[in-house]
C-alpha cells in the first residue's frame, strides 16, 4: 500500500504530460490571438481556453490558468466559459518586442505545465523605397536598378523590382537576394529605344510600399566603354594649341554620343574640362609652354539621363617650349673696387613665373650692352642661379639681364644702375617689374664704418643675440607717413627707390617684405637667396 500511495503523484503527472502533449490533447487547450502580427507598440489580445472534456484526469477538477511572454510571467483573468471550459484572458496594452512567444500554463494538483504557445511579431509597414536607379550593361543588355531600401520594417518583407512597358502590363522584372537592394532586369522583359516604367514594391504583414516610379528608356542609362585617346601633337609650332585625336568603344559606334575631355598639370589643383562632342579630333588652345599635361576622356550617349563612362586611360603630353617672355624682377647694389676704375656689382633677380618661362630654364646672361643684330654683347655673366657678382666699368650706368631655354633666349630687361650722390659712395636699387608690385624686397649688406659721411648708421650686434630688426618709418621732409619694415641679417639698411638714399635716412625709413595685409619674415623662395 505504502508503494502504491508513493506512486500515485508520479502517474497523475505522466497521465497529465500525456493527455496534454500535443499529440494527444485532442484539443484539450487553445491558445488564441488577436493578431500574429501587430504595429510595434500596439496592445496585444489573447486567451487560453481549457476543454476539461478533453482533457482526461482534468474533469471536475479545478484548474489554475497563468501566462509567460518568453521567461517573463504577466497576470490574465481567469473564468469559466461555455460547456464547462476554463477560460483566461490576457492583454499586453503595449507590445515593444519585435519578436516574442507566448506562452499558456496549466497549474493542477502541484503540477505545471506548458499547453498552448502563440508566437507574436511586431514591426512596421514597410518603407517607401527611395534612390532608384538603373544602369543597361551593353554587354548582356541586362538592366541592373539599385535602391535605398529605407528604415528596416523588423518584419519579413518580399521585395521586387516592377516593370511595364508603355502599353504592357506590370512584371515582376526581378526579386532582390540575400537580402541585396539589386537585382537585374534580364534582356526578354526590356523594351529598348522606349519609355518604360520602373519602380520598387516591399510588402510585408501590415502593408505595401511602392519607389517613385522611374520612366526611361533603357538605352538612355547604358554605362558605355571609355574612349581611347590616340594621339596629342601642338600644332602649328609657336602657339598655345594641342590637336587630339581619339576612338569611341566598338560597343558604343552606333551611337550618337556626347564626349567630355579633361587635362591638368601635376601641379594644378583642378582639372580643365571641356564638352568636345564625338567627331573624334579637336583642337584646344590655352595651354603653357613647355608643361607637361595630363589629358583624359569619357563620354555618354546624348541624352539628359545619359551616363558618363568611365575616364579613359591618361595620357602625358609635354607641350613645345618657346624663348622665355615677360621682364625679369631685379635688385642690385654696387660698391668701388679697387683704384676706382671699376665697380663691384651684385645682381639679384628672380626666377621668371612658369606662364613667362615657357618651358624649363637653362640659365641667366648679364652683358653690358643690349643685343645687336649680328653682333653679340660682352657678357659679364652666364649663371644657372638667380644671383651674380661681377665688376664693371666705373661708369657702367645700365647692365642687361636675360633667361634663355632650349628654345631660345628672352628680351633683355633693363637694369639702370643710379648711384647716389657722391662718387664713390655705395647705392642700392631695384629695377621696377613688369606690373604693379604686390610686394618689396630690402636688400643690406654689413659694411665698414664709415664715420665722415654716416653719423647714424644702423648696424645689428655682432653677439648673434638680435635676429632681426624692427624699422619704424617716420615722416620725411614733405609729411606723409611711411611703413614698419622687418629687417633681418645685418649692415646697412639701402632704400630700393627710383635713387638711393643716404644711409642715414635709411635708418629711419626703408623696405621690408610685406604682401597684402600680412607683415612677415622676406621668403628665399620668392627673392633668391639674401
Amino acid at each position: 500500500m505504502a508503494r502504491r500511495g508513493a506512486g500515485t503523484p508520479f502517474l497523475l503527472r505522466l497521465s497529465l504530460l500525456l493527455l496534454l502533449h500535443p499529440g494527444g490533447t485532442l484539443g484539450c487547450a487553445s491558445v488564441v490571438v488577436g493578431s500574429p502580427v501587430v504595429p510595434l507598440g500596439s496592445a496585444v489580445v489573447a486567451s487560453c481556453t481549457i476543454q476539461s472534456k478533453f482533457c482526461h484526469g482534468l474533469e471536475q477538477r479545478k484548474v489554475q490558468i497563468t501566462w509567460m511572454l518568453d521567461n517573463e510571467p504577466v497576470a490574465g483573468s481567469q473564468h469559466r466559459g461555455p460547456g464547462g471550459t476554463e477560460v483566461s484572458n490576457l492583454t499586453l496594452p503595449q507590445f515593444n518586442r519585435t519578436q516574442a512567444k507566448l506562452w499558456c500554463w496549466v497549474e493542477w494538483n502541484g503540477t505545471r505545465q506548458r499547453i498552448g504557445m502563440a508566437e507574436i511579431r511586431a514591426g512596421y509597414p514597410p518603407a517607401k523605397p527611395f534612390n532608384l536607379s538603373c544602369v543597361l550593361n551593353l554587354s548582356d543588355y541586362g538592366l541592373t536598378c539599385q535602391w535605398d531600401p529605407g528604415a528596416d520594417s523588423h518584419l519579413s518583407t518580399s521585395v521586387a523590382l516592377k516593370c511595364a512597358g508603355s502599353r504592357a502590363q506590370a512584371v515582376t522584372g526581378c526579386t532582390p537576394q540575400g537580402g541585396h537592394s539589386h537585382c537585374t532586369v534580364p534582356r526578354r522583359l526590356l523594351q529598348l529605344y522606349r519609355q518604360m516604367e520602373i519602380w520598387v514594391s516591399a510588402t510585408n504583414a501590415l502593408g505595401t510600399a511602392e519607389s517613385e516610379h522611374l520612366r526611361i528608356d533603357p538605352m538612355d542609362v547604358a554605362k558605355l566603354d571609355p574612349p581611347a585617346l590616340r594621339s596629342i601633337q601642338s600644332i602649328p609650332f609657336q602657339t598655345d594649341c594641342v590637336a587630339l585625336a581619339w576612338e569611341v568603344a566598338p560597343s558604343n559606334a552606333h551611337m550618337e554620343l556626347q564626349c567630355e575631355l579633361r587635362y591638368r598639370a601635376p601641379e594644378d589643383p583642378a582639372w580643365v574640362t571641356d564638352i568636345v562632342g564625338q567627331a573624334g579630333t579637336t583642337q584646344r588652345c590655352g595651354f603653357l609652354f613647355g608643361t607637361r599635361y595630363h589629358f583624359q576622356m569619357r563620354c555618354r550617349r546624348s541624352s539628359a539621363r545619359g551616363y558618363w563612362s568611365e575616364w579613359s586611360p591618361g595620357r602625358n603630353y609635354t607641350t613645345h617650349e618657346k624663348a622665355p617672355t615677360g621682364k625679369l624682377d631685379a635688385w642690385w647694389s654696387t660698391r668701388p673696387a679697387g683704384t676706382g676704375r671699376l665697380r663691384e656689382v651684385q645682381l639679384r633677380w628672380k626666377a621668371p613665373r612658369r606662364q613667362e618661362a615657357n618651358g624649363r630654364v637653362l640659365g641667366y646672361r648679364v652683358t653690358l650692352s643690349p643685343r645687336r643684330r649680328g653682333r653679340d654683347p660682352p657678357t659679364v655673366c652666364n649663371t644657372t642661379h638667380i644671383q651674380c657678382n661681377f665688376s664693371a666699368p666705373a661708369g657702367t650706368r645700365r647692365v642687361y639681364l636675360s633667361a634663355y631655354n632650349a628654345a631660345g633666349e628672352s628680351a633683355a630687361t633693363e637694369v639702370v644702375l643710379l648711384e647716389r650722390k657722391g662718387e664713390g659712395r655705395q647705392g642700392c636699387g631695384r629695377a621696377a617689374p613688369p606690373a604693379t608690385p604686390v610686394a618689396y624686397v630690402l636688400e643690406w649688406q654689413r659694411v665698414p664704418p664709415e664715420p665722415e659721411g654716416c653719423s647714424v648708421c644702423w648696424q645689428m650686434e655682432r653677439d648673434g643675440a638680435a635676429t632681426a630688426a624692427l624699422i619704424q618709418g617716420k615722416p620725411g621732409a614733405a609729411g606723409g607717413s611711411l611703413p614698419s619694415w622687418l629687417a633681418l641679417g645685418g649692415g646697412l639698411l639701402c632704400h630700393p627707390g627710383a635713387e638711393a638714399v643716404d644711409p642715414v635716412q635709411s635708418a629711419h625709413h626703408g623696405v621690408h617684405g610685406r604682401r597684402r595685409h600680412q607683415r612677415h619674415q622676406p621668403d628665399p623662395g620668392d627673392h633668391g637667396a639674401w
